[in-house]
Protein backbone atom coordinates (compact mmCIF):
# COMPACT_ATOMS: atom_id res chain seq x y z
CA UNK A 1 0.00 0.00 0.00
CA UNK A 2 1.20 3.23 -1.01
CA UNK A 3 2.64 6.13 2.62
CA UNK A 4 0.49 8.67 1.00
CA UNK A 5 -2.57 7.94 -1.42
CA UNK A 6 -4.52 10.25 -2.97
CA UNK A 7 -7.79 9.51 -5.02
CA UNK A 8 -10.27 11.23 -7.13
CA UNK A 9 -9.51 14.56 -5.72
CA UNK A 10 -11.56 17.45 -6.74
CA UNK A 11 -11.65 21.35 -5.41
CA UNK A 12 -13.21 24.31 -7.32
CA UNK A 13 -13.73 27.54 -5.82
CA UNK A 14 -16.50 30.10 -6.72
CA UNK A 15 -15.22 33.54 -8.30
CA UNK A 16 -17.11 35.83 -9.61
CA UNK A 17 -20.45 33.20 -9.66
CA UNK A 18 -19.03 30.94 -11.70
CA UNK A 19 -16.94 27.30 -10.44
CA UNK A 20 -13.08 27.54 -11.24
CA UNK A 21 -11.92 23.41 -10.83
CA UNK A 22 -8.22 23.84 -10.29
CA UNK A 23 -7.89 19.45 -9.06
CA UNK A 24 -9.64 17.53 -10.97
CA UNK A 25 -10.29 13.79 -9.77
CA UNK A 26 -6.62 13.51 -8.87
CA UNK A 27 -4.96 10.40 -8.11
CA UNK A 28 -1.10 10.36 -6.60
CA UNK A 29 0.69 7.10 -4.72
CA UNK A 30 3.60 8.09 -2.51
CA UNK A 31 5.61 5.32 -1.38
CA UNK A 32 7.27 5.85 1.83
CA UNK A 33 10.81 7.58 1.19
CA UNK A 34 10.02 8.84 -1.87
CA UNK A 35 10.99 12.45 -2.77
CA UNK A 36 8.50 13.82 -5.49
CA UNK A 37 8.36 17.25 -7.52
CA UNK A 38 5.16 18.63 -8.59
CA UNK A 39 6.34 21.16 -11.29
CA UNK A 40 4.01 23.09 -13.22
CA UNK A 41 2.92 27.09 -14.24
CA UNK A 42 2.14 29.55 -11.84
CA UNK A 43 -1.79 29.62 -10.76
CA UNK A 44 -1.90 26.22 -11.60
CA UNK A 45 -2.56 24.70 -8.10
CA UNK A 46 0.78 23.54 -6.79
CA UNK A 47 -0.34 25.38 -3.74
CA UNK A 48 -4.16 24.29 -3.29
CA UNK A 49 -2.04 20.64 -4.07
CA UNK A 50 -0.53 20.74 -1.09
CA UNK A 51 -2.94 22.58 1.05
CA UNK A 52 -5.12 19.69 0.10
CA UNK A 53 -2.56 16.94 1.03
CA UNK A 54 -1.70 18.14 4.70
CA UNK A 55 -4.98 19.17 5.65
CA UNK A 56 -4.66 22.78 5.71
CA UNK A 57 -7.79 23.00 2.92
CA UNK A 58 -10.60 20.58 3.06
CA UNK A 59 -11.30 19.12 -0.81
CA UNK A 60 -14.82 18.90 -2.45
CA UNK A 61 -14.28 14.97 -3.08
CA UNK A 62 -11.71 12.33 -2.87
CA UNK A 63 -9.19 10.90 -0.53
CA UNK A 64 -5.67 11.65 1.26
CA UNK A 65 -5.01 8.69 3.23
CA UNK A 66 -1.46 9.00 5.25
CA UNK A 67 -0.56 5.38 5.95
CA UNK A 68 -3.85 4.13 7.94
CA UNK A 69 -5.19 7.91 8.54
CA UNK A 70 -7.55 9.33 6.10
CA UNK A 71 -6.63 12.86 6.68
CA UNK A 72 -9.61 14.06 4.47
CA UNK A 73 -12.18 12.12 6.39
CA UNK A 74 -11.06 13.88 9.98
CA UNK A 75 -12.88 16.56 11.83
CA UNK A 76 -11.46 20.01 12.19
CA UNK A 77 -10.20 19.20 15.49
CA UNK A 78 -8.48 15.88 14.99
CA UNK A 79 -7.22 17.08 11.50
CA UNK A 80 -5.10 20.03 13.17
CA UNK A 81 -3.50 17.36 15.81
CA UNK A 82 -2.57 14.86 13.29
CA UNK A 83 -1.34 17.56 11.11
CA UNK A 84 0.92 19.06 13.61
CA UNK A 85 2.00 15.38 14.66
CA UNK A 86 2.50 13.98 11.54
CA UNK A 87 3.15 16.48 8.43
CA UNK A 88 5.96 18.98 8.48
CA UNK A 89 5.13 22.11 6.22
CA UNK A 90 8.11 24.90 4.63
CA UNK A 91 5.90 27.54 2.40
CA UNK A 92 8.16 29.90 0.30
CA UNK A 93 7.50 32.62 2.75
CA UNK A 94 9.22 31.51 6.26
CA UNK A 95 5.86 32.82 8.20
CA UNK A 96 8.56 33.19 11.26
CA UNK A 97 7.18 35.01 14.33
CA UNK A 98 8.95 37.83 14.12
CA UNK A 99 8.91 38.63 18.04
CA UNK A 100 10.59 35.13 18.69
CA UNK A 101 14.22 33.72 18.85
CA UNK A 102 15.20 31.63 15.68
CA UNK A 103 15.37 28.79 18.74
CA UNK A 104 11.62 29.69 19.60
CA UNK A 105 10.35 29.47 16.25
CA UNK A 106 11.57 25.86 16.07
CA UNK A 107 10.26 25.38 19.28
CA UNK A 108 6.21 26.19 18.27
CA UNK A 109 4.76 23.13 17.01
CA UNK A 110 6.08 20.91 19.63
CA UNK A 111 4.69 23.70 22.49
CA UNK A 112 1.96 23.35 20.79
CA UNK A 113 1.49 19.94 21.36
CA UNK A 114 2.31 20.33 24.44
CA UNK A 115 5.31 19.02 24.66
CA UNK A 116 7.40 19.96 27.85
CA UNK A 117 9.68 22.77 27.55
CA UNK A 118 12.92 21.14 28.34
CA UNK A 119 12.55 18.53 25.60
CA UNK A 120 11.54 20.82 22.87
CA UNK A 121 14.45 23.04 23.84
CA UNK A 122 17.29 20.36 22.95
CA UNK A 123 15.25 18.60 19.90
CA UNK A 124 15.31 22.25 18.96
CA UNK A 125 18.41 23.35 19.37
CA UNK A 126 19.62 20.14 17.55
CA UNK A 127 17.86 20.69 14.67
CA UNK A 128 19.19 24.28 14.27
CA UNK A 129 22.55 23.06 14.62
CA UNK A 130 22.09 20.09 11.71
CA UNK A 131 21.04 22.96 9.27
CA UNK A 132 23.74 24.87 10.25
CA UNK A 133 22.74 27.80 12.11
CA UNK A 134 24.37 27.06 15.60
CA UNK A 135 25.61 30.80 15.70
CA UNK A 136 22.33 31.83 15.49
CA UNK A 137 19.96 29.77 17.57
CA UNK A 138 19.10 33.19 19.63
CA UNK A 139 18.54 35.92 16.56
CA UNK A 140 15.14 36.72 15.75
CA UNK A 141 14.21 36.58 12.19
CA UNK A 142 14.65 40.44 11.41
CA UNK A 143 18.83 40.00 12.19
CA UNK A 144 19.11 36.69 9.81
CA UNK A 145 19.25 36.82 6.15
CA UNK A 146 16.54 34.96 3.83
CA UNK A 147 18.20 31.98 3.58
CA UNK A 148 18.88 31.38 7.38
CA UNK A 149 15.55 31.96 7.73
CA UNK A 150 14.32 29.30 5.32
CA UNK A 151 16.66 27.09 7.52
CA UNK A 152 15.12 27.77 10.83
CA UNK A 153 11.46 26.77 8.94
CA UNK A 154 13.01 23.65 7.96
CA UNK A 155 13.90 22.81 11.27
CA UNK A 156 10.52 23.91 12.74
CA UNK A 157 9.17 21.54 10.07
CA UNK A 158 11.12 18.74 11.54
CA UNK A 159 11.07 19.38 15.23
CA UNK A 160 7.99 17.18 15.05
CA UNK A 161 9.59 14.14 13.55
CA UNK A 162 6.62 14.33 10.80
CA UNK A 163 6.33 10.87 8.32
CA UNK A 164 5.22 13.42 5.65
CA UNK A 165 7.18 17.05 4.66
CA UNK A 166 5.77 19.43 2.01
CA UNK A 167 7.45 22.15 0.73
CA UNK A 168 5.78 24.62 -1.33
CA UNK A 169 8.26 26.66 -3.40
CA UNK A 170 10.86 26.53 -0.66
CA UNK A 171 13.37 28.29 -2.48
CA UNK A 172 11.28 30.71 -4.22
CA UNK A 173 12.08 33.85 -2.42
CA UNK A 174 15.48 33.20 -2.29
CA UNK A 175 18.03 34.30 -4.22
CA UNK A 176 20.18 31.23 -6.10
CA UNK A 177 22.97 31.06 -4.32
CA UNK A 178 20.70 30.59 -0.98
CA UNK A 179 18.28 28.77 -3.47
CA UNK A 180 20.99 26.44 -4.04
CA UNK A 181 22.27 25.91 -0.31
CA UNK A 182 18.72 25.01 0.27
CA UNK A 183 18.29 22.30 -2.00
CA UNK A 184 21.40 20.20 -0.52
CA UNK A 185 19.72 20.92 2.48
CA UNK A 186 16.63 19.76 1.76
CA UNK A 187 17.99 16.28 -0.08
CA UNK A 188 20.20 15.87 2.82
CA UNK A 189 17.76 16.43 5.51
CA UNK A 190 15.22 13.89 3.39
CA UNK A 191 17.74 11.28 3.63
CA UNK A 192 18.91 11.48 7.26
CA UNK A 193 15.62 11.98 8.72
CA UNK A 194 13.84 9.32 7.15
CA UNK A 195 11.13 11.45 5.13
CA UNK A 196 8.63 11.30 2.70
CA UNK A 197 8.58 14.37 0.58
CA UNK A 198 6.65 16.01 -1.75
CA UNK A 199 7.74 19.40 -3.35
CA UNK A 200 6.18 21.44 -5.39
CA UNK A 201 8.62 23.99 -7.40
CA UNK A 202 9.58 25.90 -10.41
CA UNK A 203 13.07 25.31 -10.02
CA UNK A 204 14.19 22.58 -12.29
CA UNK A 205 17.58 22.21 -10.39
CA UNK A 206 15.04 20.99 -7.26
CA UNK A 207 12.97 18.85 -9.46
CA UNK A 208 15.58 16.74 -11.27
CA UNK A 209 17.34 15.61 -7.25
CA UNK A 210 13.85 14.05 -6.53
CA UNK A 211 13.29 10.67 -7.64
CA UNK A 212 9.92 10.95 -9.07
CA UNK A 213 8.69 14.54 -11.40
CA UNK A 214 4.91 15.23 -11.85
CA UNK A 215 3.14 17.94 -13.81
CA UNK A 216 0.39 19.64 -12.83
CA UNK A 217 -1.97 20.95 -15.28
CA UNK A 218 -5.69 20.72 -15.96
CA UNK A 219 -5.41 19.86 -12.52
CA UNK A 220 -4.66 16.29 -13.02
CA UNK A 221 -0.60 14.99 -12.31
CA UNK A 222 1.51 13.13 -15.36
CA UNK A 223 4.84 11.92 -15.12
CA UNK A 224 7.57 13.98 -16.96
Amino acid sequence: MPFLKVSGLSKSYLIGGKSLSVIHSLDLDVHRGEMVAIVGASGVGKSTLLHLLGGLDRAQSGLVQLEETKISELGDDAVVRFRNRNIGFVFQFHHLLPEFSALENTEMPMRIAGISSAHTRERASNLLVEVGLEGRLHHRPGMLSGGEQQRVAVARALVMNPALLLADEPTGDLDEMAGTKLHALLREMHKVHGLTSVIATHNSQLASACDRVLALANGRLSPL
